[in-house]
C-alpha cells in the first residue's frame, strides 16, 4: 500500500477530548473517527488491525470446536420477554418499535436467539455438545462511554454459546473456552489474568473475567503475583481431553484472583505479602455458566440416552475485539507512538523513501516494495514528499514493527537502514540483505 494513495488521517496534536493514551493515539494515527456519542467509525489503519483481532479469535474458536453462524443485530422483544429479561435488563437496551408498531431491540447479546435457533434444531442429545459463536456489533446504551472504544456504546463482541446434556458435559465446554482465552490473548501479545466475576445481568454460577494489568484499567483487581509467569496452553492441546482441560483450569485457578466485585480481603490477605499484587485492570473477555437459566423458560430441550427430554445446560463466552484494540494499545506504546505486536500489527513494513523524487532511492524503494510484496508482506510504502521528520513521526505514530528506511547516502552505497519498532534498534545492511532478512 503506498502511503501517498491511502487515506489515513493523521493528527499532529493530542486531542481534547481523549482521556486515556489509546483513545488518544488511535484518534492521532487516524485509527477511528467519533460519530456520535460512544459511537465510532473504524477508519482503514483501525479496521486492518481489527481484522487482525478477529482472525487470531476466529481461529482459535474454530480450534477449540466452535462453529461460526452469523445472527442479526435487530431481534424481536418477544424472546426476551420469553426469557424474563426484557423488562428486567435496564435502559442499557436500546427498544424501539418497527413499522407494525411491534417491539423489537438492538441487541446487547444474544442467548435468547441462540437458543431459539437451538431449541427448533436440535432435538437429541446425540447432537451434543454443540458450540455457536459469532463476531457481530451490539448496542448498549452505556450511561457514560468513555475511552473510545474501550467502552463505546456500539462496540464488536464475539459471543459463543454452549450446550450440553449434562452439567459436566457444560464444565468442560466451559474448561475448552477458558483455554482457548488463555490463547487468543496470548496470541494478540497480551497476559490475560482468569478472575472470579460477578455474572451480572447474563445471570449464572460460574464466571470468570479476563483481565490484563494496565494503570488505565477501569477498576481495582487482586491477585497472586506468579499469574504473570503461567504457561500459555500450547498450540497443540487436545480440546477433547476432559483430564488436560481441567488441569489446566485447576491451574489457573489455584491461586487468589479476583475482580473488585468478587474481592475477599481476609483470602486475599492469606497470600504471602510479596506475592499479593493489587492492581487496575482492564476486562478483555468474559465467560459464563448458567446452567438451565435459559432453557427452561424457553423450553430448549433434548431428548437423552434414557428416552426422557432434559432442559440443555448452557454457557455463553464473550470477548470484545473493538475493546481489546485499544487494550493493546494500552499495553504497548511509548512516548512516540504505538508498539503493535506483530500478530495484529496493520501492516508487517514501512517501507520510507527519505527523498521522493530521486532517482535511486525511488528504484530502492520499489525494488523492496515490490519484493517484500510478493512474498506475502504487508508492506506501507511512506512514498510521500513529506519531511523526513515526519516520516519517522508517523511511522513511529502508527506502531508498525519493522522501519525499512532508503537515504540518498545509504542507497550510494547499496545500503538501506532497518529498524525495529519495540527496541529502537537499528542496522545498516545492504539492499538484498533487507530483502532477505523479512522474505525467508
Amino acid at each position: 500500500m503506498r502511503l501517498s494513495r491511502y487515506f489515513m488521517p493523521i493528527l499532529k496534536e493530542n486531542p481534547k477530548e481523549a482521556e486515556i493514551v489509546s483513545h488518544r493515539l488511535m484518534l492521532r494515527a487516524g485509527m477511528i473517527r467519533q460519530q456520535s456519542q460512544g459511537i465510532y467509525s473504524w477508519l482503514p489503519l483501525g479496521k486492518r488491525v481489527l481484522d487482525k483481532v478477529n482472525a487470531i479469535i476466529r481461529d482459535e474458536q474454530n480450534r477449540a470446536g466452535a462453529i461460526e453462524l452469523s445472527m442479526p443485530t435487530l431481534q424481536s422483544a418477544e424472546l426476551w420477554q420469553e426469557s424474563g429479561r426484557y423488562d428486567a435488563y435496564g435502559k442499557e437496551m436500546l427498544r424501539i418499535k418497527d413499522r407494525q408498531d411491534r417491539p423489537m431491540l438492538y441487541g446487547p447479546t444474544n442467548e435468547e436467539m441462540v437458543t431459539d435457533i437451538f431449541r427448533s434444531s436440535v432435538k437429541s442429545y446425540k447432537d451434543l455438545p454443540l458450540n455457536l459463536y459469532h463476531i457481530q456489533l451490539k448496542f448498549r446504551d452505556e450511561i457514560r462511554p468513555r475511552f473510545g472504544t474501550m467502552r463505546s456504546r456500539e462496540f464488536m463482541m464475539k459471543d459463543a454459546y454452549s450446550f450440553d446434556l449434562t452439567r459436566e458435559a457444560a464444565e468442560h465446554s466451559y474448561n475448552k473456552m477458558f483455554a482457548a482465552y488463555l490463547r487468543t490473548f496470548d496470541r494478540l501479545g497480551l497476559r490475560a489474568i482468569p478472575m472470579r466475576a460477578d455474572t451480572g445481568p447474563i445471570g449464572g454460577k460460574l464466571s470468570h473475567e479476563f483481565i490484563i494489568l494496565a494503570d488505565t484499567g477501569e477498576s481495582e483487581v487482586f491477585c497472586h503475583k506468579d499469574f504473570v509467569d503461567f504457561d500459555i496452553p500450547g498450540e497443540h492441546t487436545d480440546f477433547d481431553s476432559v483430564e488436560g482441560l481441567q488441569a489446566i483450569f485447576d491451574k489457573w485457578t489455584s491461586l487468589y484472583a479476583a475482580t473488585s466485585e468478587m474481592h475477599d480481603e481476609a483470602a486475599f490477605n492469606a497470600v504471602p505479602e510479596g506475592d499479593r499484587l493489587s492492581a487496575r485492570g482492564i476486562e478483555v473477555g468474559h465467560i459464563f455458566y448458567f446452567g438451565t437459566k435459559y432453557s427452561e423458560p424457553m423450553g430448549a430441550k433434548v431428548q437423552g440416552p434414557d428416552g426422557k427430554e432434559h432442559f440443555v445446560q448452557m454457557g455463553s463466552y464473550g470477548i470484545g475485539p473493538t475493546r481489546l484494540v485499544p487494550a493493546i494499545i494500552e499495553a504497548s506504546h511509548d512516548d512516540n507512538g504505538i508498539i503493535w505486536p506483530a500478530s495484529v500489527a496493520p501492516f508487517d513494513i514501512v517501507v520510507i523513501n527519505m527523498k521522493a523524487g530521486d532517482q535511486a532511492c525511488d528504484d530502492t524503494c520499489e525494488l523492496i516494495y515490490a519484493a517484500l510484496t510478493k512474498a506475502g508482506k504487508d508492506v506501507l510504502y511512506d512514498d510521500t514528499d513529506d519531511r523526513a521528520g515526519t516520516k519517522f513521526a508517523t511511522a513511529d505514530l502508527i506502531g508498525v514493527p519493522v522501519q525499512i528506511i532508503a537515504g540518498p547516502r545509504a542507497v550510494a552505497n547499496g545500503e538501506v537502514e532497518v529498524k525495529d519498532r519495540k527496541t529502537g534498534a537499528r542496522e545498516t545492511m545492504t539492499i538484498e540483505a533487507a530483502i532477505n532478512r523479512f522474505v525467508a
